[in-house]
């Protein structure tokens, strides 16, 4: 991917609802992107580095039992990601089990690096900026086996 110092162009179509299924060296799991009017950088930047392939051979990096998952970080340590920062795109999610998060730098929303809740984190609805922009609707048993390490093949995002 190119080294972008601002977000994406937009290459989403905010009238259609957006799943992308993750191929990982643990199996796949599905996850369905929020309305786009609702967090439209944040899914829209996931889907285009989604189909730019930027994920294939990234690692889960963190792994928090019972809380997280996290992967999507080029450098494979937590401290990678693009260039660029997404803006706030805080919604009024209760956070469950299952749900797919943009992870929070200090510097602000980070640009690659999402995470999926292993149990229920409603404590991150007000702990922070994390841009929550999806949710596990299948593989959600694959996802509970991911340890650090483990890698991210491929993304295949589809629109309906």
């Amino acid at each position: 991917m190119e080294n972008r110092t601002t977000p994406p162009p937009t290459v989403i179509d905010p009238s259609k609802k957006y799943s992308v299924t993750v191929h990982t060296s643990r199996g796949d799991f599905v996850v369905t992107l929020v309305d786009p009017n609702v967090a439209p950088q944040t899914v829209n930047n996931f889907v285009y580095l989604s189909q730019h392939h930027f994920y294939d051979g990234l690692t889960f990096h963190r792994v928090v039992p019972g809380f997280v998952v996290q992967g999507g970080d080029p450098l494979g340590n937590g401290t990678g990601g693009p260039a660029y920062k997404l803006p706030d795109e805080s919604n009024p999610s209760k956070w469950p089990r299952g749900t797919l998060g943009m992870a929070s730098s200090a510097a602000g929303v980070s640009g690659s690096q999402f995470f999926i809740t292993l149990g229920d984190a409603s404590f991150l609805a007000s702990n922070g900026v994390y841009n929550h922009f999806g949710q596990v609707t299948s593989g959600m048993d694959i996802i509970d086996k991911i340890q650090v390490g483990d890698t991210i093949a491929s993304l295949d995002v589809s629109a309906s």
